[in-house]
């Protein structure tokens, strides 16, 4: 991509809104990158608040766990949506992170995303800060099983209707299929305690586990450069670590198509797509031959 194509949205004159400028910018330096749902656009996966997208209201975690008529119809539509989330691939945003993990600046990812497909291009830190489509938990014992294996008693308690529903497919960002009528739908508990299992996602108006949240801001805290990649930083859960990283004097970076709300504090915006911008970044540290950056292990 050359290096021109990059839009910015303002001071346009400068260099650093050229490929060569932004990676100038960013240098050997320690980078941590945010990522949304905008990069995994382009493997197949919709965004919430992209410029095309439509509106959208997930389910929240009240809701889940409150109404049955919404837990029902939460589990139909996923029953659809998760396999097309497990068939999607990682593209070239995705494999471009995962090679400046390997020879250039970049420390880790956090992802606000529940795809896996940072893990799927082979990044090796990540951070899965709401958690992944791939698990279910239950919400009285806490035991934990694999999205395939409920896949399979659905199946059983639910048979033909996986075949009867996949008409013109939409799928949500988190695997919520649009499934018109789920009445029939029959769900299933967990078979040690009889408590329900939701998701191993953290929905709206639940924590992020303090755990992740921790390593989460131990892989802040040790960057002096934050690349936020495909959010519009609408939810806190995300932008804290933006405001975390400004505050401690780092410098952040965005690229995301279409506004975002810390674009105040991003010393480079480029409005654009996350796959083109983050190949040809992964390109110049490949021909220019960067080593990771040092780290603060074992010095005095």
């Amino acid at each position: 991509m050359p290096a021109t194509a990059l839009r910015h949205d303002h001071h346009s004159d400068s260099r650093a809104d050229t490929l060569e400028g932004l990676a100038e910018l960013i240098g050997d330096r320690p980078t941590v990158v945010l990522t949304g749902a905008g990069i995994s656009t382009d493997s197949g996966i919709p965004d919430y608040r992209g410029p095309d997208s439509p509106p959208r209201n997930p389910m929240t975690y009240q809701q889940f766990v409150g109404d049955p008529v919404f837990r029902q119809r939460y589990w139909a539509r996923n029953h659809i949506g998760w396999r097309h989330m497990d068939a999607a691939r990682p593209n070239a945003g995705h494999r471009a992170l995962a090679e400046l993990e390997r020879c250039g600046p970049v420390t880790g990812v956090i992802t606000q995303n529940v795809d896996l497909l940072h893990t799927k291009a082979g990044s090796r830190r990540v951070i899965d800060l709401h958690g992944s489509y791939a698990q279910v938990r239950c919400l009285g014992c806490g035991s934990r099983i694999s999205r395939m294996n409920l896949a399979e008693q659905l199946e059983r308690a639910n048979p033909g209707f996986t075949a009867a529903s996949v008409t013109g497919l939409e799928v949500a960002p988190d695997a919520d299929a649009v499934v018109e009528d789920t009445s029939g739908f029959r769900m299933v508990d967990c078979p040690g305690c009889g408590g329900m299992w939701k998701p191993d996602i953290v929905y709206f108006g639940e924590s992020v586990p303090p755990e992740r949240l921790a390593e989460a801001y131990e892989l802040v805290d040790s960057a002096e450069v934050i690349l936020v990649a495909g959010s519009s930083l609408t939810v806190l859960s995300g932008r804290r670590f933006v405001h975390r990283i400004a505050r401690n004097g780092g410098t952040v970076v965005i690229v995301n198509r279409g506004a975002t709300r810390s674009d105040g504090l991003a010393a480079r915006r480029l409005d654009a797509g996350c796959s083109p911008v983050l190949a040809a970044l992964a390109r110049h540290y490949r021909v220019r031959g960067a080593r990771p950056p040092a780290t603060n292990a074992g010095s005095a």
